[in-house]
């Protein structure tokens, strides 16, 4: 188990320096000059423009810059953003926030679906209900999201007028920024009509939350449907039930945790890809997330935002993936081997 552990830290750091010498690249390939793509500063004097390629080590080569620039990113001094002139860091724990709120209740509305529809698919096995959760399961994986979210919002929004289309909250609504979760910040606010504002802020993450967990419901009904497919078949459930014991009894015994836990890692995994496609959604809902910030920085040619949203995104990705990966091997020491029954 240390070695593993080992090779996963491992892993993680290389990942972690090849994303840094990828962002560093990319402030000399884009347009401009690469002090002001590093630094964020449009107009630097020529003291300022001294000063500055002196903390960035322009002079002593790309590898005394690229060290310089590491210390810099460890520390969090990503440079400042062209169009606004915060920090690059400050506006991405500003942003970040409400992406992974979306894809958090994304994923918790997904696992609620997808694993009820799935385990029943896979014990009415060939059968009707089986048939007809995987030929809904198959539309729904075969959608595409941007193309699902325009759907919803011509239905619920405009025919029906049921559901608001952008934003998270409604402008007649202030809510003091704490934790950057809206539903969270609402119910630690001193606000008066609080369940008024709860229920705006949910009715603005109705529609954004389905177009993401309609798509990851479909695979989670797959992975469940074929995961309890396999297991209902195996020898020690036939075993179980020539013990006479009954279908319910056999299930949740012994195939319902021996279904679930060589998926988890790839239920897990899915969070990852709800978070690329939420930045996505976020352009179609005007939800203020990082997807919605990178977007803005691209039309408006906002390089050290680029570079920094790149290297943010990239690396929390890569982290959650091997936090995982070690996270499921700590629990379900069998999840690189070969699957056996756990009686």
């Amino acid at each position: 188990m240390l070695i593993y552990l080992g090779r996963r830290l491992n892993l993680l750091v290389i990942t972690l320096l090849i994303l840094c010498i990828a962002s560093y690249i990319l402030a000399f390939l884009v347009p401009g000059d690469p002090l002001i793509n590093l630094s964020g500063n449009p107009s630097p004097s020529a003291d300022q423009s001294a000063q500055l390629r002196l903390m960035y080590a322009l002079d002593q080569g790309y590898v005394a810059g690229f060290w310089q620039y590491l210390k810099l990113t460890l520390a969090g001094n990503w440079g400042l953003s062209l169009t606004s002139q915060n920090p690059v860091f400050q506006d991405i724990l500003q942003f970040l926030p409400a992406s992974l709120e979306l894809s958090f209740y994304a994923m918790l509305i997904s696992l609620l679906v997808g694993l009820p529809l799935g385990i029943m698919a896979g014990l009415k096995h060939r059968k009707f209900a089986d048939m007809g959760i995987l030929s809904v399961s198959l539309m729904g994986f075969s959608v595409p999201v941007f193309w699902l979210a325009l759907l919803l919002i011509l239905i619920f929004a405009l025919q029906w007028g049921m559901l608001p289309i952008s934003g998270r909250l409604s402008l007649l609504y202030e809510v003091p920024h704490q934790s950057g979760f809206m539903l969270i910040d609402i119910l630690l606010a001193d606000i008066s009509d609080k369940s008024a504002v709860l229920n705006d802020a949910i009715r603005h993450l109705v529609l954004p939350t389905l177009s993401l967990s309609i798509v990851t419901s479909a695979l989670v009904i797959r992975l469940t449907r074929r995961s309890v497919i396999n297991v209902m078949s195996s020898d020690y459930i036939k075993a179980a039930y020539a013990k006479g014991l009954s279908h319910a009894q056999v299930f949740w015994r012994h195939g319902m945790k021996n279904a679930l836990l060589p998926i988890m890692p790839q239920l897990a995994m899915q969070f990852t890809v709800l978070l690329t496609n939420a930045m996505i959604i976020e352009v179609i809902f005007s939800w203020p997330g990082i997807g919605e910030w990178l977007i803005q920085a691209i039309y408006q040619r906002d390089f050290p935002a680029i570079r920094g949203g790149m290297l943010a995104v990239s690396s929390l990705v890569v982290i959650f993936t091997i936090a995982v990966d070690i996270i499921i091997r700590l629990i379900y020491p069998l999840s690189k081997r070969q699957f056996h029954a756990q009686v």
